[in-house]
């Protein structure tokens, strides 16, 4: 990484201040550019869902690694509902995706209760297992919400084993109106579904496996409590990861907690943060930490600087961090500040191996929580980590005193509305937005890697007038 002309500023700089240079390139395709990383997390694709309560979910896990991604589960789930959550995704097909599903007896209120969990809209109907139709939407509109399924399903579904190469999936798909076929197993069982674009996208994305080909996911502890006892069940629920988490991750408590981690050897990467200083970094790699979670302000939920006005621009956070990092053997996530595909770039660009990813995810069909509708569409509700909201999911089993008291001090957005774009409603809409930009800066910076693109990418200040004069103009002047 260098500036334009050797001219790297004295004071600190966050992504919109930043431009990429284009260089000499003989990469001639998108396709030509690995954007796997190599440090220990297994992603195919440079990108990790923030442990968020309102963002990270089994559903959103499952298809996340199923792009090659990874999701952190929040460290406040209790740990019956992780081990759960754990082992639903470890037991996802890696092509098929897991649809909602209904019975022939449940109400058309139910299926319209479910149809909003899917990005396809669509429920298969099963009997004894095995799939008889689909329900959508529009086969519900009008209809008396006590009428049964069995009255409104459409029988007329393509049924393919769940062996059939996707390719043929895509052929055999075409134009039919219900857009996905049905797979089963050898017994005729429901085995998943598989869209259309699901078919192309298995042919441009590798899934995040285990030794043992099942999807990856991690989880994150805090620092108080028994955190060596809680990461230790996480790890034996199958876990790939494990993250231990506070908003100010270079203080004492964190160290203890995260050496202990470390000398009990659990087996897996230990991620550790958030910091955004050299010496935060070089402690927590001392400690244990193979990667360290960089950023603290930059969040569309986090009110921190605002508040306290501690934290730092997030690139120059990323790089100072990273370079640490570096030089002893570890890496670094970019938490945080991340608005267009751009910002994934200059993250990877500053020398993160991935960049963690919140508030933008939260509004998409596979975030957790319900679907809403106001006067400018679909939303989704997310909220702070460190939000009064979050506090009291996390201090529930306090006394009320201790309750109380916690409440008082609040750091982050307790209720925001994260609106679904109409173009962009599904995570996996937003991976495509995201990696289609990653690897276009690869090609325009001669770059076949992420390291590659880190080495030889040339970075430019400029004003806001110039970032500005970078947007699209979609209503015209």
């Amino acid at each position: 990484m260098r500036f334009l002309e050797g001219h790297r500023p004295a004071h600190d700089l966050t992504y919109d201040d930043l431009f990429i240079v284009p260089n000499r390139s003989d990469v001639t395709s998108r396709f030509d550019v690995d954007i796997s990383t190599r440090d220990g997390s297994g992603t195919t694709i440079p990108l990790v869902v923030a442990n968020m309560t309102a963002v990270a979910g089994k559903r959103m896990a499952e298809t996340v690694a199923r792009r090659g991604g990874l999701v952190v589960l929040p460290q406040d789930l209790p740990i019956a509902a992780a081990q759960a959550s754990i082992a639903f995704v470890k037991s996802r097909h890696l092509i098929a995706d897991t649809p909602v599903t209904l019975t022939p007896e449940n109400s058309v209120a139910d299926a319209l209760t479910l149809l909003p969990k899917r990005a396809h809209g669509l429920a298969v109907v099963v009997e004894d297992g095995r799939p008889i139709g689909v329900v959508t939407e529009k086969l519900c509109r009008d209809v008396d919400r006590f009428t049964r399924v069995r009255e409104v399903l459409d029988p007329d579904i393509t049924t393919m084993s769940v062996h059939t190469p996707p390719r043929e999936v895509f052929d055999a798909v075409g134009d039919r109106h219900v857009g996905l076929a049905i797979l089963t197993d050898d017994d005729g069982r429901l085995a998943g579904v598989l869209t259309r674009v699901g078919a192309l996208r298995h042919g441009i994305y590798q899934p995040n496996v285990d030794q043992s080909g099942r999807l990856r996911i991690a989880a994150a502890v805090g620092i108080n409590g028994d955190v060596v006892g809680k990461a230790r069940a996480l790890v034996e629920a199958g876990a790939d990861l494990l993250v231990i988490d506070t908003a100010h991750g270079h203080q004492e408590k964190m160290l203890t907690a995260l050496s202990a981690l470390a000398e009990s050897d659990p087996g897996v990467p230990i991620v550790a943060g958030n910091v955004v200083s050299a010496d935060g970094t070089l402690d927590l790699v001392e400690a244990g930490a193979s990667i360290v979670k960089v950023g603290v302000g930059p969040g569309a939920m986090c009110t921190t600087r605002m508040m306290t006005g501690v934290g730092r621009p997030q690139f120059s956070a990323v790089a100072e961090c990273a370079a640490v990092a570096r030089e002893h053997g570890a890496h670094v996530w970019a938490d945080g500040g991340v608005r267009h595909p751009r910002d994934v770039a200059l993250a990877l660009a500053a020398g993160a191996s991935n960049v963690m990813i919140g508030s933008w995810f939260a509004g998409t069909y596979e975030s957790p929580g319900d679907l809403h509708r106001d006067s400018d569409g679909l939303y989704k509700v997310g909220f702070g980590m460190a939000s009064k909201r979050a506090v009291a999911a996390r201090s529930a089993g306090d006394g009320a005193y201790d309750r109380a008291r916690k409440a008082l001090f609040e750091e982050g957005i307790s209720s925001s509305r994260i609106q679904l774009d109409p173009e962009r409603p599904s995570v996996e809409d937003l991976i495509d937005h995201i990696c289609a930009g990653v690897r276009s800066t690869a090609t325009y910076t001669g770059a076949r890697s992420l390291d590659e693109l880190h080495d030889r990418v040339v970075l430019g200040v400029q004003t806001t007038a110039g970032f500005a004069e970078g947007r699209p103009l979609p209503g015209g002047w």
